[in-house]
């Protein structure tokens, strides 16, 4: 289970800058084609915006071509919670941040195997963490010994 975090609005708007909170808290959506993250194909986690939960990893990013960043899978779906959401003609499902109910976007069901999900997560709503690169060791260096 997930722990809530709970905050007030006051405290939501000190936070996040105006773009992720009219994202984050007041269910907006970025146009597209115009997040950060939509091209960003670097290793590394997408973390909540407003609280810091892991949601997607970046192995699971691909291009859907919708204009927000995609994703065919969560890191865990305990972390994302889906609501119906009948703002438009035809009913979508929105999916929220599970720990502090944050707007993300929406899923549907068009989205690559092994899922058929398409994650459409507006870039706003999102903190993408690159991957620390691996240290390879150096080899040390071999010593010529004379006989």
């Amino acid at each position: 289970m997930v722990e809530k975090l709970k905050k007030s609005d006051d405290e939501w708007r000190q936070q996040l800058t105006p773009e992720q909170y009219n994202v984050l808290r007041k269910r907006a959506t970025e146009r597209p084609f115009t997040g950060q993250y939509v091209n960003v194909k670097a290793d590394g986690s997408y973390r909540c915006a407003g609280c810091g939960a892991e949601l997607f990893r970046s192995d699971a990013k691909y291009d859907s071509g919708c204009g927000w960043p995609s994703f065919w899978d969560a890191v865990d779906p305990e972390r994302i919670e889906k609501r119906r959401d009948w703002s438009m003609v035809l009913p979508r499902t929105e999916i929220v941040c599970a720990a502090c109910g944050g707007h993300l976007g929406h899923v549907f069901d068009d989205g690559p195997e092994p899922t058929g999900k398409r994650y459409c997560v507006n870039s706003a709503a999102l903190k993408f963490v690159r991957d620390k690169p691996v240290a390879i060791p150096t080899p040390a260096p071999k010593i010529a010994v004379k006989s």
